[in-house]
């Protein structure tokens, strides 16, 4: 039977993530974890940056941590990125040291709040553009934001609806 509703659910809803959940674990992992990579801690289903006074506090119920690789380091070993911030403009060739230095600190300032956002890489391209690769898209944006806060510039983000992706575009003259 032939509905005559105008609008569905099914009229709204997207599948965003087309990869069917690649980037996450089959299992939630066994706690506690430790990134054999870049230290980082599992605990409490949340990554976290190791914290000298939570490792000095001992739980009654101590367990030894397993040893792991990090989502962040599986994607950065993997070489694929979840966000691209491209730039590019007379000004990036004249302020670049101020520039890589906010975007660097803005990482770091995101990685306080989830662990897993890293800088992938700084890909240094001719007629001084420069694109860096972050391993979530949400990073991405932060970077495009921060610029955009400090320098002006004209900024437009893309957002893939195929999969978790993001590419921001910087350009200041």
């Amino acid at each position: 039977m032939r509905s005559h509703k105008r609008y569905t659910n099914q009229t709204f809803t997207k599948r965003v993530d087309h990869e069917a959940g690649r980037h996450h674990a089959p299992a939630a992992m066994p706690e506690p974890a430790v990134c054999t990579v870049c230290g980082d801690v599992y605990a409490d289903r949340r990554w976290s940056q190791p914290d000298a006074e939570r490792q000095s506090a001992k739980h009654p119920e101590f367990r030894p941590a397993h040893e792991v690789v990090c989502p962040a380091c599986k994607r950065r070993q993997s070489g694929v990125p979840s966000g691209y911030v491209h730039l590019g403009g007379a000004f990036l060739t004249a302020h670049r040291d101020e520039i890589e230095r906010l975007l660097d600190n803005e990482a770091g300032r995101a990685a306080e709040d989830n662990p897993l956002a890293r800088i992938m890489d700084w890909k240094k391209e001719k007629a001084g553009k420069l694109t860096v690769t972050t391993t979530t898209e949400h990073l991405a944006q932060r970077l495009g934001h921060a610029l955009e806060k400090a320098f002006d510039g004209e900024v437009r983000y893309d957002f893939s609806h195929e999969n978790k992706l993001a590419h921001v575009w910087w350009q200041r003259d």
